[in-house]
């Protein structure tokens, strides 16, 4: 991929270049300084004297929240990125992102803050469900195929996080000690693989440190590698509150810092060019990348853009719902599936409420969520289907959702209300100039959050909040704390939103009976913030039940039933943005659960709600695990379609699945500071085949509902063509992989590594071809004594299978 030679600009490219220079030379310092430093929480600053509109950006990955935190602007909700990569197939990732642009520019919005291309380099990463894969060339094609999508609709994308930001320990401070060999083989090589391919208009860089200098200020990594070596043209947005220092993160390559408008740049930045610490001419440099992404996403009057035809409509219900039911990966199977006629007994709390997307700033607010529950009552025949809570994952408080009816009122240091807004949940997050209309940070003193619960369970209601400074909790007309939660100081700044909650209070309430409920938050943002803004969570939790007795329930339940369905699922509480896991158990009982049911009942199914590996210690117990990933808004409808079999679930592993005490690379929590990632090039499956250590499922794995043989595999060159044939009696669809292995063992290499894969489809007894070309850079290796990339001459073997560990043919070419 490296040296591939730029393509050649088009004659409107040069046209937008034109007016990028035309608009460049008519800006002042100051004006130049102010555009680089964001207004607010989303956006940049507008500059009428040239004609430039304000750029508005959003969080993705999985929808477009727009500029406000809040479901009364509702978004598609597509699955997980770990879902999108389970499918293996970078055609629909481009589809998906043309949807994205399509929910883009009905928010106004120009920049998509996606896609995450980090590393699952430890299964213990909190944010992994938001990053799609172990494996950088699977991760490099499906994020070209999103970014190549989202483009195509006119909208940006900044490719995240530059670089090695795969986990949350102490994100904002860790050193992580990479190797140049380990960073260029796999850290980079996702982001390399999408500037080629797709050409993104923008990156972000990370909060975290490598080798020594924070990636908002990595002149080598960001100015010589990604601008220099790559040809990167687009511009270099920093992480939320990440930039740290005027000049060194301007000669670093950072063209924007955000959110505003206390950054870095703007008057320091002008300031820092007078005195003579930075030339101004570096200050042009990160305004010409701004421009140009303004004249592509046609917010700089006198540029073409560089889509004037978005692309036909997409139907986002329909889109999610294919998503999810072609990432599902089947990775066990005794006969179970799919459904036989008669009875199914439905189980466990994650089956009634769905858990669709991980916590953090990939969360958005779809406008319906179709669960298991729902999803199976729909399809199943009338009177089949039952339904039994079994054990709740949910052992800590969440937000206040089912059953709550709120609304958020703003009021003045006088009690006088200024403002009000809808709250579909116990969720308020205000950033910047978020603010309900006509309230303003200077005006704004308390904000309650009021309205009605009506219980679904009759028992001891906990109640608290989530959140800093002074709060009072009533319910039913009494106060159950008055007072100040939390500090003050915190590593993380978006400990409010992503920090722990605190039980406040405990109300025995009555099924049905509606009950007053009222949070009131004084608000107390410092001078010198950042960012202003207001966030706290009323969260709640149901009456505990006694959990023998609900697993004794379910277990009736399955016994009574022809086929048992058990929905498992983790919590935002285990996997979320700001934390990484501590373990891969599946949180409350749920393992229990699973067991006592499948001795009740041989034909049991699982279904696993989670975004990325859990234990699966009761695997052989069952007759069916299904993957299901956080399968976004249409879960339960794709769920239903692929247990009755109108679908076939089309996922295969994008990670290798298996215990903690098995996997090699489990550390990440730095020591004095420092992370090293001491594994080198040998992470995800090349730890574990270089470890002698078997998983519970090994990347590439994934079952269907039909057979496959796999007949030839030719080579021509570098192309591979291998043929296949459905040994079924139904349709289906398979991912042919294909894996590199040097003849001669080398101590230095993986054993072998994807080199290719292609998606085919055959009727039964029908044959498919899939034809691959290898890479180049399969062959080659990152010499660090030279500093440049190495051919490795000699014999491999080109393995043809259904995954890592089921290769079916091999053919040798000598290079």
């Amino acid at each position: 991929m490296a040296g591939t030679p730029a393509p050649q600009p088009s004659a409107a490219d040069q046209a937008r270049e034109a007016a990028v220079e035309t608009a460049l030379a008519r800006l002042d310092l100051d004006a130049k300084a102010r555009l680089l430093s964001g207004q607010d929480m989303w956006t940049l600053p507008a500059l009428p004297e040239i004609g430039l509109a304000s750029l508005v950006m959003s969080d993705g990955p999985i929808g477009v929240r727009g500029v406000r935190w809040t479901a009364d602007d509702s978004s598609v909700a597509l699955p997980s990125p770990t879902a999108l990569a389970a499918t293996w197939d970078p055609e629909l990732a481009r589809r998906a992102g043309v949807l994205l642009a399509q929910e883009a520019r009905r928010k106004g919005v120009h920049v998509l803050l996606a896609p995450t291309v980090n590393l699952h380099r430890s299964p213990l990463g909190g944010r992994h469900f938001e990053a799609y894969s172990e494996d950088p060339y699977l991760t490099g094609l499906i994020g070209a195929g999103y970014v190549n999508g989202v483009q195509s609709g006119g909208i940006g994308t900044t490719v995240k996080h530059f670089v090695a930001n795969d986990a949350e320990t102490d994100r904002f401070t860790v050193n992580n000690i990479v190797s140049e060999r380990a960073l260029r083989e796999l850290y980079l090589a996702p982001f390399e693989a999408i500037v080629e391919n797709a050409h993104p208009w923008g990156i972000m860089t990370a909060y975290n440190t490598v080798n020594g200098t924070t990636m908002t200020e990595h002149r080598y990594l960001v100015n010589e590698i990604l601008r220099g070596e790559w040809g990167f043209d687009g511009f270099n947005v920093s992480d939320w509150m990440a930039a740290r220092s005027t000049t060194r993160a301007i000669k670093g390559g950072l063209d924007a810092a955000m959110p505003g408008p206390g950054t870095v740049y703007g008057a320091p930045l002008a300031a820092a060019v007078r005195a003579g610490e930075v030339a101004e001419a570096t200050v042009d440099d990160a305004v010409r990348n701004v421009l140009r992404l303004a004249a592509r996403v046609g917010a700089l009057d006198g540029a073409e853009p560089a889509v004037t035809e978005p692309p036909a409509e997409v139907d986002g219900e329909a889109l999610a719902r294919e998503i999810a039911h072609r990432s599902f990966v089947l990775v066990r199977n005794e006969g179970a599936l799919p459904l036989k006629p008669g009875t199914v007994a439905l189980i466990g709390a994650a089956a009634r409420d769905a858990r669709v997307l991980g916590g953090g700033s990939a969360i958005v607010f779809p406008a319906r969520i179709v669960s298991p529950l729902d999803g199976l009552t729909a399809a199943l025949p009338e009177g089949s289907l039952t339904y039994a809570v079994g054990a709740d994952p949910n052992t800590e408080l969440a937000v206040a959702d089912k059953g709550f009816t709120l609304r958020a009122v703003c009021r003045d240091a006088e009690g006088k209300v200024i403002g009000t807004s809808n709250a579909p949940n116990g969720q308020i997050q205000w950033m910047g100039s978020d603010l309900p209309d006509g309230v303003t940070h200077d005006t704004l003193h308390t904000v309650e959050l009021t309205g009605t619960f009506t219980p679904r369970e009759t028992g001891p209601h906990t109640l608290g909040i989530k959140g800093r400074g002074p709060f009072v909790l009533t319910v039913d007309g009494t106060t159950y704390y008055d007072g100040i939660q939390g500090s003050d100081a915190a590593s993380d700044p978006f400990a409010t939103f992503f920090g722990d909650p605190e039980p406040r209070a405990v109300a025995e309430l009555t099924a049905g009976r509606t009950v007053e409920i009222s949070l009131t938050h004084t608000v107390s943002i410092p001078a010198d913030a950042t960012v202003k803004g207001v966030g706290f969570t009323l969260v709640g939790q149901e009456p505990r039940r006694d959990a023998d007795e609900l697993i004794a329930e379910a277990v009736e339940a399955a016994r009574a039933a022809d086929t048992a369905v058990v929905v498992v699922a983790t919590t935002d509480l285990v996997e979320s943005e700001g934390f990484d896991r501590t373990d891969l158990f599946l949180p409350g009982r749920q393992d229990d659960l699973v067991r006592a049911v499948a001795a009740a009942n041989p034909n049991t199914v699982v279904v696993v709600n989670s975004g990325s590996p859990v234990e699966l210690p009761w695997r052989h117990e069952v007759a069916a695990v299904l993957l299901s990933w956080f399968p976004g808004q249409e879960g339960g409808a794709a769920l239903a379609d692929v247990l009755t079999g109108a679908q076939e679930p089309g996922g295969r592993l994008p990670t290798t699945w298996g215990s903690l005490t098995d996997a090699p690379v489990t550390q990440v929590v730095p020591t004095d500071g420092e992370l090293p990632y001491s594994e080198g090039v040998y992470i995800g499956y090349r730890a574990w085949e270089k470890r002698g250590r078997t998983p519970a499922y090994p990347f590439g794995h994934g079952l269907g509902y039909t057979g496959w043989a796999y007949q030839s595999l030719e080579l021509d060159g570098t192309t591979a063509k291998v043929r296949v044939r459905n040994t079924g009696d139904r349709r289906g669809r398979e991912a042919v992989q294909l894996y590199l292995a040097p003849v001669e063992p080398d101590a230095e290499r993986p054993a072998r590594v994807l080199a290719g894969f292609a998606q085919v489809e055959a009727g039964p007894g029908e044959t498919a071809e899939a034809v691959v070309e290898l890479p180049r850079r399969a062959f080659e290796i990152w010499d660090e004594k030279t500093s440049s990339w190495s051919f490795v001459k000699g014999s491999y073997e080109i393995q043809a299978g259904r995954s890592i560990a089921d290769r079916r043919l091999t053919a040798t070419i000598n290079v």
